[in-house]
């Protein structure tokens, strides 16, 4: 089973995977995927770690998640957006590579049978990038997005702490 959750910045949408993955499973998997980049990600990472109790197993990957043995497990994926920041980082900013990369890591994870949870985001709502790796990226972010939700049992918008069900 895979449910798709997006929303911009602060929607709620962390909380409400979280929430969700508690209700399926007594002892859900946290998927971290973020890089640490600096001082305010490092506060942001610890504001998210302290959210979760002692119910919760966390792992971290950066980009290889299909490696990690989630069968039988209820897992959230905490983010898409990081995590493609990853691909597109390591490949130099090349649009075709990360989608290629990213897009084949995640139908490997899709081989996996785990009841997953995947938050995020929906940046190309926002104000149009200002430099040429931003406006590619925001491109990256939307087909990525669209991959998945196409292949997700159920999506999620979240708006102001609201979950709106768009599928």
């Amino acid at each position: 089973m895979l449910t798709y959750i997006s929303g911009g910045q602060r929607s709620g949408k962390s909380r409400y995977a979280q929430e969700l993955a508690l209700s399926l499973s007594p002892s859900p998997v946290y998927l971290a995927t973020s890089r640490a980049w600096d001082d305010d990600h490092r506060q942001r990472i610890a504001r998210h770690v302290a959210d979760r109790d002692a119910r919760w197993s966390t792992l971290e990957e950066e980009k290889y998640v299909s490696r990690l043995d989630l069968a039988g497990r209820t897992v959230v994926l905490d983010c898409v957006t990081l995590w493609l920041t990853n691909f597109f980082t390591d490949a130099k900013y090349d649009v075709e590579t990360t989608l290629h990369e990213a897009k084949a890591e995640f139908d490997k994870l899709m081989q996996q049978h785990c009841n997953l949870i995947i938050i995020s985001n929906e940046i190309g709502m926002g104000l149009h990038a200002p430099t040429e790796a931003g406006r590619k990226f925001a491109d990256l972010q939307g087909w990525l997005n669209q991959h998945i939700a196409q292949r997700a049992d159920r999506a999620i918008f979240m708006v102001s702490g609201l979950p709106l069900v768009v599928k």
